[in-house]
């Protein structure tokens, strides 16, 4: 990609949306290099979310613009994601957790108000244990998250606000406002 200052306004505009979203204190939002191949224009945004138990998730949320749109796309603009976060192994033996993890996004969305259509996307679940010189915990627990959607138009504040909330909840944060108690342990 050229010059942000090359670029159309309609990306410009786009952009301009995801950068004007603040994250809460306990997420941090950076711009990282965006993928160069997918589109004539392209935007990312990388970010972490600690939540309880410094549960860390990472993601990326990735802008990519077409001035010839893509049939696959059904617009110009698209929207990609990929979360990932460590699971604790009883979350990660749920059935349902699929389930779940993409309710997180589709909750997301919807309480933000974003406008989207052709969403598709996978939740992933991976366990890997370590042996011999990289040995490490006995078990480690996944959960993966890719994602894309095609937005109404480039107001992609809502949008922006959506992911956030999915790294908030994949991370275990709860709503902003309320307060979590740590169990006290009996004896």
């Amino acid at each position: 990609m050229t010059a942000m200052t090359h670029a159309p306004e309609f990306f410009r505009e786009a952009v301009a949306a995801l950068q004007a979203v603040r994250p809460r204190p306990e997420v941090t939002l950076e711009t990282i290099r965006a993928p160069q191949r997918l589109a004539p224009w392209s935007y990312a945004l990388g970010c972490e979310a600690t939540g309880p138990a410094d549960v860390l998730a990472t993601g990326r949320l990735v802008l990519l613009h077409d001035p010839e749109g893509q049939p696959a796309w059904q617009g110009v603009l698209r929207l990609v994601i990929y979360v990932r976060a460590e699971l604790d192994t009883e979350l990660a033996a749920d059935p349902f957790l699929p389930a779940v993890g993409w309710s997180w996004l589709t909750d997301a969305l919807e309480c933000s108000g974003a406008p989207f259509k052709a969403l598709g996307g996978t939740v992933t679940e991976t366990s890997s244990a370590r042996f011999g010189d990289i040995s490490g915990p006995p078990r480690s627990d996944d959960l993966e998250l890719r994602a894309s959607w095609t937005p109404a138009d480039q107001h992609l504040e809502p949008h922006a606000e959506a992911f956030l909330q999915l790294m908030s909840s994949v991370a275990g944060l709860p709503p902003v406002g309320v307060t979590l108690f740590e169990q006290r342990q009996t004896s």
